[in-house]
């Protein structure tokens, strides 16, 4: 459409506005309105339409089909292009803003989304079996009011949607035992949520349901794949990857790190076998940094292969390098500590400087057998507090394997000490031991762990006898109290001239109880003090004359550690189950120029270990209701 269609579009809108009666249709409607003057908001003054009023400008003088939008597919425009209708009897009042070329169209404003919307009532989670009813499942449909009738409870009382709205339905599902027959009652009631932080409408379409995973095949393979910004390869492929990233990567050893060792790739990490779904032991179990661990497995032997078995051979565990710290190559040299041989009698002789043992197969008459052969690894990691590995050693226990054997008994181990510092003494593991002290500690409030001293053999003391029997010579000489020890002790406390009671009485006490009694003892060997619920509480007991308006002296101090054995018969441990600790007070005794007093503690150890019988389990008890007409019609 050229110019030569600009005459016949000024004919027909000057024709509108010189004839009120006739009528133009706007919009391409079955109930298109009418535009007439009053609705073009044009006066009887201004009955022709220049091009000053239509925004045309001089350098303009022509409108072509891009102006109009219009395609050279359509030419011509006529009253049927336009779709122009002349009995129409609504008016319609445009409003008339003419827009540039290249000015973008406003968005189109939509509708508001729907709500998402939950039918709770026919929500159902404890509903399993298909077709079936549920046992106790008050929302599953399948259940019938004969079912109903023999439910204990519902499952699921209340059956809610989002939690997050403002507003929401709520099922309540309970059961009337008290009916009969039992029935179970159902309401739906409309929920409103308390806090101000909740969603009112959720406008947002794609969060209504998940968008299915597209399936890769070979035609959108090439797409995804750029999509999702290719593969990695790892370094075992021998491909070294392109990929970098800004920030550093660690190189020190934080806790659960595998630790690293000197290899041809990457990916050698010190092994440290290990049993996995059965007995046998598995090769590949990584050590991980700080992560201290003991296994025991059965390894099948072939006499005639172990000398050609590296798992029986010290070298195979003593070789490895590990790496100082990640993937700077800093290796640190595994030493070897210690050796030890068992003979077939069970008897250990420590060997020394006899370097690196192979297996050495040997035939006595009609029995074969191979000597050197590793039992036992023991790792000893030394780190610093910036996660380096400092040293590293290695203890081993070797023997001799007979052909009537077909599966080794092998133990490995490992565990790391932090640089400048000392372990931790125990005093059994788990349980006490014979003759070492008992750990004990204070707790400062409740809730707390338990405080400890640092001296092991001053945490539960009793008086050390002296020679000379003199208390105050010895103040402040304790002796440990030991696991297993009944111990009495003493000394005699001389005084001269008038002491006031009150005063005697707290330095007898004193040195009764020493600078600081506890209040715990540790149940095992190895408690630890954050663990509070595997520590004991002493119970503290005074016992005194009924003399009354006398001044009562401490002379005699008696603490009982009861205990027992805990666990397996074959290997019991010693557990204390219960600490007391008896304050024994006696009345001033009568004044004079010189005075002595005998002052004693006693330790008595008790065994309270119950006869050992043999347990069953309990059998499984069946909870269930059976319906009314189960036993019809016997009953």
């Amino acid at each position: 459409m050229g110019s030569r269609c600009l005459p016949p579009l000024l004919l027909v809108l000057l024709n509108c506005c010189t004839s009120s009666s006739t009528q133009v249709v706007a919009t391409p409607a079955a109930a298109t309105p009418v535009v007439t003057n009053e609705d073009l908001n044009f006066t009887e003054a201004t009955p022709v339409v220049t091009n000053e009023d239509l925004n045309f400008t001089e350098a303009t003088p022509v409108v072509t089909n891009e102006d109009l939008n219009f395609t050279e597919a359509t030419p011509v425009v006529t009253n049927e292009d336009l779709n122009f209708t002349e009995a129409t009897p609504a008016t319609l009042r445009p409003s008339w803003s003419p827009r540039t070329p290249g000015t973008p169209r406003p968005p189109e404003l939509s509708g508001p989304r729907p709500t998402p919307v939950t039918d709770v009532a026919a929500l159902c989670v404890c509903d399993l079996l298909p077709a079936q009813c549920d046992i106790n499942c008050c929302c599953d449909p399948d259940c019938s009011p004969g079912d109903f009738s023999v439910f204990s409870a519902c499952s699921i009382p209340v059956v809610t949607g989002d939690r997050q709205f403002c507003s929401q339905k709520a099922a309540f599902y309970s059961m009337n035992l008290t009916a009969d027959p039992p029935h179970r009652d159902f309401k739906l009631i409309d929920q409103i949520n308390p806090s101000i932080f909740c969603i009112h409408i959720s406008n947002y379409k794609p969060a209504l349901s998940f968008a299915n995973p597209e399936v890769p095949d070979e035609n959108n393979f090439d797409r995804l794949m750029g999509a999702s910004g290719g593969f990695t390869l790892s370094a075992e492929s021998g491909v070294p990857s392109t990929a970098t990233s800004d920030d550093p990567q660690p190189t020190k050893y934080e806790y659960g790190a595998l630790l690293q060792t000197a290899g041809e790739s990457s990916g050698s990490f010190l092994k440290l076998p290990s049993p996995l779904t059965s007995s046998l032991c598995a090769d590949e179990n990584p050590a991980a940094f700080l992560v201290n661990q003991a296994f025991e497995c059965s390894r099948r032997v072939a006499i005639e292969e172990c000398e050609r078995m590296e798992a029986l051979s010290m070298a195979h565990y003593s070789s490895p390098a590990i790496l100082r710290v990640r993937i700077i190559w800093k290796q640190v040299s595994i030493k070897i500590q210690s050796i030890m041989y068992r003979s077939l009698n069970h008897t250990l002789t420590q060997l020394e400087g006899r370097g690196i043992l192979r297996p050495s197969l040997v035939s006595t008459g009609q029995d074969r057998l191979c000597s050197n052969v590793v039992l036992q690894v023991k790792y000893s990691l030394l780190y610093t507090a910036s996660g380096q590995i400092q040293e590293a050693g290695l203890s081993l226990v070797l023997g001799t394997l007979i052909s009537t054997v077909s599966l080794l008994q092998q133990k490995f181990e490992i565990h790391f000490i932090q640089h400048g510092t000392k372990p931790v003494p125990l005093s059994g593991n788990p349980g006490y031991r014979v003759g070492l002290p008992l750990a004990a500690g204070f707790q400062p409030q409740k809730g707390s762990g338990i405080i400890q001293t640092t001296n092991r053999q001053g945490q539960l003391t009793i008086l050390r006898s002296t020679g000379k029997q003199d208390c105050l010579a010895s103040h402040g000489q304790r002796a440990p109290v030991l696991f297993g020890y009944n111990v009495q002790s003493g000394c005699q406390l001389r005084l001269t001239g008038t002491i006031p009671c009150g005063l005697l009485a707290q330095k007898m006490q004193d040195l009764l109880r020493g600078q600081a009694f506890p209040d715990y003892v540790a149940a095992f060997g190895n408690s630890r003090a954050q663990d509070v619920q595997d520590w004991v509480p002493v119970h503290f007991v005074t016992h005194s004359s009924n003399t009354k308006g006398s001044c009562q002296l401490p002379v005699a101090l008696g603490i009982e550690v009861k205990w027992t054995k805990y666990g397996s018969l074959l290997n019991p441990q010693a557990r204390i189950v219960n600490v007391t600790a008896q304050l024994i007070s006696i009345p001033e005794p009568l004044p004079g120029p010189e005075r002595t007093m005998v002052i004693s503690t006693a330790v008595t150890f008790v065994d309270v270990s119950a006869p050992a019988e043999a347990g069953f389990r309990a059998p499984p008890t069946i909870n269930a209701r059976l319906p009314f007409s189960f036993f019809f019609p016997f009953v």
